[in-house]
């Protein structure tokens, strides 16, 4: 195992910053490897959008309950879903907006921001800088949408924190590999079989220094997905030009 693909096996989310902001060398190369990642048909059907306005960083961070960690990190973007400039280019050639607006086009946008957030993040990590994913930002879509000026076909996803780590969470210990990794079918017993895994996380969740818990990822995800979480995001898309179908 190298040392890149060690960084990757050994990623934490960081949400302790040093107060130290990010040069603009770092910024320029955190955003060449954000917008060099894979895009279903070179469309590129995402934005980021750098929040450098402390009362606005302010907002996003109330928003998305995670104030302590998005104030204080070296900088802070929103990744947001975009398929306006191709809805500028079809409207420009007098061409119909149907074939952007049901849902494909959406899923493609989704993909092509998480894979461009997704290198920015392993980019960090290699420079031995810190990230926590800010899902929260969805908590109150249409406020953030205001507060970004976003037009129509898109879709704020979410925000990324990149900095200069104060201390570091360990490793969460993931999913075993036989609960998820299969050939050639979807082995429904083998995938669902956590007996495993559930000792392992209990030992993780009661063990760790910080926010012990006596507690599974089973039981943590029952929780989690008892409750309708958000139910205003598709209405949300509707009003953004998305016809979900």
């Amino acid at each position: 195992m190298n040392d890149f693909i060690e960084k990757i096996a050994t990623h934490a989310s960081v949400r302790d910053f040093k107060n130290s902001p990010l040069s603009p060398e770092v910024k320029q190369t955190l955003l060449t490897a954000a917008r060099s990642g894979s895009t279903s048909n070179f469309v590129q059907a995402f934005s980021i959008i750098e929040i450098t306005d402390q009362t606005l960083r302010a907002e996003l961070a109330e928003i998305s309950n995670s104030a302590p960690y998005v104030k204080k990190t070296g900088t802070f973007y929103v990744f947001v879903a975009d398929l306006y400039r191709q809805s500028k280019l079809l409207t420009d050639n007098d061409k119909k907006l149907d074939g952007l607006t049901n849902m494909e086009p959406l899923i493609v946008s989704i993909v092509d921001t998480t894979i461009a957030a997704q290198n920015m993040a392993v980019a960090a990590e290699s420079m031995d800088l810190g990230i926590c994913y800010i899902g929260g930002i969805r908590n109150d879509v249409r406020k953030v949408s205001q507060l970004l000026k976003l037009p129509k076909y898109t879709l704020p996803l979410f925000g990324l924190t990149v900095g200069v780590p104060a201390s570091r969470n360990k490793v969460k210990p993931r999913l075993l590999e036989k609960n998820q990794v299969s050939e050639n079918y979807y082995p429904k017993e083998q995938f669902t079989d956590l007996t495993d895994y559930e000792k392992i996380t209990k030992d993780y969740y009661g063990s760790r220094e910080s926010n012990q818990r006596q507690a599974s990822w089973s039981e943590r995800n029952v929780a989690f997905f008892e409750e309708i979480r958000r139910p205003e995001i598709a209405e949300f898309l509707r009003e953004q030009g998305f016809t979900l179908n």
